[in-house]
């Protein structure tokens, strides 16, 4: 028996998400839903016309429920039963349930095969749950139990991070479904009443959190398989994504270890503690001597902060390597210069002198009140330390051993410096997957777990073996024969996968359903294009690294040659692929030498991006030059950053017509043009942009930072900035729906790299992903796995989750 549901509604998108939500509860059941929702013109309504065939179309012969969900809906509804068929009309029964509560409850009494009667029944008594946790009416005192027979009981605990939430309770319902027995639970911890096992909307009502002990009873002939079925699930965590039991031997932080960077790690533990770099033994000479080793020392340590800071804005963009230019601004401080200065001229020893001064700014920086300044008193260190080390302080840090890193934090300096085929993973106290170094870390391919505890780092000892999981997040210590072999499985395989994947890098990503996804790479420079292999287009070129390290801006002839060199290295085998020049996104969070910005109480939400372009016209004039010269021998886009206005955007547009008009060649054909969207309020007014732009192009990196008011910057807020939050996804969805058929959405952001993402971010709209060099061939492969209608009911379900946390359990899948 299957009897059909109808979903009636006013609005066809909440009918859709509602039926994407319970379809999550039932996956892989044998269950018809129809949805008859809005009217033909897209706007808000019901039509008995589409409800009737509706209703048609989800009858088996079993039984249709139709829920609905206000007033007029019911009207139409009881419309539509006088078009149908006598037979089918005596099968369908109309129900009052709440619509959201009552579709999820419906679907799995459905799928566990209950009839029509049945499922309205348990379909009304869906609010229970909601009107018990919030003090309504107490709910109807158990019915006893009625069957005869064996009586079996057991108990579990619930060890599911979000407890025994719907789709669980739905696996449980489904599972004693269709038994010949009575099965009930009681919630143990809460002291609770009995509640039958065979209702959703009763399992709901026991509010069974993670850690909760659960009592199962259950009485009849197939009592023994009831309870073997219920504490079978228990144990697998009721197909949510929990870590294996061998993988709970790590101990983590209070909400678990969080995947960072993907890839599989097995190795011995290398803890690394942070080295204290001692003061160098005097060494005699005049002042003018020691003020010249410490001007050496000072150039030697600028040499390395910049080379460091230029590999980060090649791979993860000037934004993030910004914290490397805060460095080497202290290096020229002037008032630390003076007093460093001032003590070598009193005598002090040049190592001596530099030490002492910056010990004084770090204990001023570590006591101010505001908690910026007091996070900047690590950048001090970093630089005292830097310095002492060119003064023979000690010596440079020997290469680290083999094996898996383990440490508290990791500054994006030694993430910059490691090797991955010397350190194949990196376990993380603290940190969060939007840090500085783990942005690094997945860019260069370092498999990377943060979160994990203090507890775990004390465990690892040195010498002890860790087995890691990037993309799950699990962390074992000291595993069994049975989970190495496991993790070892898990690597072979994953290599294989990145074969393949390489192999076939320069395939187009196209979905089972047939959709192509269009691939690109993130790149600043044209050795990154040429280590982009398999890149569709290069989707954002970080035009901002030829502005750096520089007295004056780069003239219109040095940005051309600079851009060209990009387009031919993507097209070197004259394919003609498309490269994204974004015009320069510099401001008061990353200034530049000949560019000064009047002090910002916050540079994030300054004069950057389009807003400092706009206010040095010639620069823009410049820039956009070079970029229409290239576009009349390549196939090029321009790209504006942080728009939020669409008089931004025309300003802007303006500026290329008079740079199309100084080149003097007429506009270049094929020559598009968008907007990166990175302010919440350009996601909310996709629809105004539209008409001007060929595409759009989301950088999840700032858009996550506005939306949840977290400065990537700030690790002490890092763990808030997370892409997966369902109201930055939300903004993707906003985004897509502006733009509708006519305009291409694309996101450039990290968000884009995660393979797990993926079918998300394709079931959200986005049909352009632009991403490291080294992680086009597994995007593409990961597209290939994806079937659009399956990653639009994903991204519906994630869409209604709670937190990141929610949407990632979606995501990651559950391991037996």
């Amino acid at each position: 028996m299957t009897v059909g549901i109808v979903v009636v509604s006013h609005s066809r998108a909440l009918a859709e998400a509602a039926t994407a939500l319970a379809g999550e509860m039932v996956r892989g059941g044998d269950l018809t839903m129809e949805v008859a929702a809005g009217l033909d013109d897209g706007g808000f309504g019901t039509d008995a016309v589409a409800i009737s065939e509706a209703i048609t179309g989800a009858d088996r012969g079993d039984g249709v429920v139709v829920l609905m969900d206000l007033g007029s809906a019911v009207l139409s509804a009881e419309l539509a039963l006088e078009m149908v068929d006598d037979d089918v009309r005596e099968r369908v029964v109309l129900c009052p349930a709440p619509l959201v509560e009552g579709l999820v409850v419906a679907a799995v009494s459905a799928a566990g095969g209950a009839s029509a009667a049945e499922v309205a029944a348990e379909a009304g008594d869906a609010l229970e749950a909601k009107v018990g946790h919030l003090g309504g009416a107490a709910a109807a005192t158990p019915a006893p139990v009625t069957a005869s027979g064996d009586e079996r009981r057991a108990t579990f605990t619930v060890s599911m991070p979000h407890g025994l939430h719907a789709r669980p309770a739905a696996a449980l319902v489904q599972a004693v479904r269709g038994l010949d027995a009575e099965v009930r639970l009681r919630n143990v911890t809460l002291d609770g009443p009995e509640v039958s096992a065979a209702s959703l909307s009763k399992v709901a009502t026991l509010g069974a959190l993670q850690g909760h002990e659960v009592a199962v009873r259950a009485v009849g002939g197939d009592a023994a398989e009831a309870v073997r079925r219920v504490v079978g699930l228990a144990d697998e965590g009721f197909g949510e994504a929990t870590a294996t039991p061998a993988a709970s031997q790590a101990t983590a932080g209070t909400h678990g270890p969080i995947p960072a960077a993907p890839g599989i790690g097995i190795g011995p533990a290398r803890v690394a503690a942070p080295a204290a770099v001692a003061v160098p033994a005097a060494r005699p000479g005049t002042p003018d001597e020691q003020q010249a080793r410490l001007d050496a020392a000072r150039a030697e340590a600028r040499t390395r902060l910049a080379a460091v800071r230029d590999t980060a804005a090649r791979e993860i963009g000037a934004a993030e390597a910004a914290i490397f230019d805060a460095q080497l601004l202290l290096l020229d401080d002037p008032d630390l210069l003076a007093d460093a200065g001032a003590r070598v001229d009193a005598h002090a020893d040049a190592a001596r002198a530099w030490a002492d001064a910056l010990d004084a700014v770090e204990r001023d920086f570590a006591g101010a009140a505001d908690e910026y300044l007091r996070a900047r008193a690590a950048d001090v260190r970093a630089v005292r330390d830097q310095v002492l080390r060119a003064l023979g302080g000690v010596a440079e840090d020997a290469t680290p051993a083999d094996g898996i890193l383990v440490a508290d934090d990791l500054t994006p300096a030694e993430a910059a410096a490691l090797d991955p085929a010397r350190t194949p993973a990196v376990v993380l106290a603290g940190s969060s997957p939007t840090a500085h170094a783990a942005i690094l870390l997945r860019a260069r391919g370092v498999a990377a777990v943060v979160g994990a505890g203090a507890a775990l780092v004390a465990r690892a000892g040195e010498g002890a073996l860790l087995v890691v999981d990037g993309a799950t997040g699990e962390v074992v210590v000291d595993p069994d024969p049975a989970t190495l072999s496991a993790f070892r499985d898990r690597a072979a395989a994953l290599d294989r996968r990145r074969d393949d994947a390489a192999r076939r890098a320069h395939e187009p990503a196209v979905t089972r359903d047939g959709t192509t996804v269009l691939v690109g790479a993130n790149v600043g420079s044209a050795a990154d294009a040429r280590a982009a292999l398999g890149a569709d287009l290069a989707g954002l070129v970080r035009t901002e690294f030829g502005f750096l390290d520089r007295q004056q801006a780069p003239d219109v002839a040095e940005q051309e040659a600079a851009y060209r060199a990009i387009a031919e290295a993507m097209n070197e085998d004259g394919i003609g692929r498309r490269v994204t020049l974004r015009t320069l996104d510099v401001g008061g969070d990353k200034p530049l030498d000949y560019l000064p910005v009047a002090p910002e109480a916050n540079p994030f939400l300054g004069v950057r991006g389009i807003r400092l372009a706009l206010a040095r016209p010639e620069l823009l004039a410049d820039q956009l030059q070079a970029i229409v010269r290239v576009a009349h021998d390549h196939p090029v886009d321009v790209m504006f950053p942080m728009v939020a206005g669409v008089d931004e955007l025309a300003a802007a547009r303006a500026a290329l017509d008079g740079a199309v008009d100084a080149v003097g060649r007429g506009r270049p054909d094929g020559l598009r043009v968008g907007i990166m969207v990175e302010v919440p309020a350009a996601a909310l007014k996709a629809a105004a942009f539209a008409p001007h732009v060929d595409f759009f192009s989301i950088g999840t990196n700032d858009l996550t930072q506005y939306a949840l008011a977290a400065e990537r910057g700030n690790d002490r807020l890092a763990t808030l900035a997370d892409p997966l939050d369902p109201g930055v996804l939300a903004l993707i969805a906003a985004t897509v729906r502006g733009a509708r058929d006519d305009v291409l959405v694309a996101v450039c952001g990290e968000l884009a790299g995660d393979e797990q993402a993926a079918a998300l971010l394709v079931g959200l709209g986005v049909r352009e992903l632009s991403v490291a060099p080294a992680g086009v061939a597994t995007i593409k492969e990961a597209v290939r796995a994806v079937d659009v209608g399956e990653a639009r009911a994903l991204a519906a379900a994630a869409l209604a989750c709670p937190d990141a946390a929610g949407v990632r359990a979606l995501l990651t899948p559950a391991r037996a």
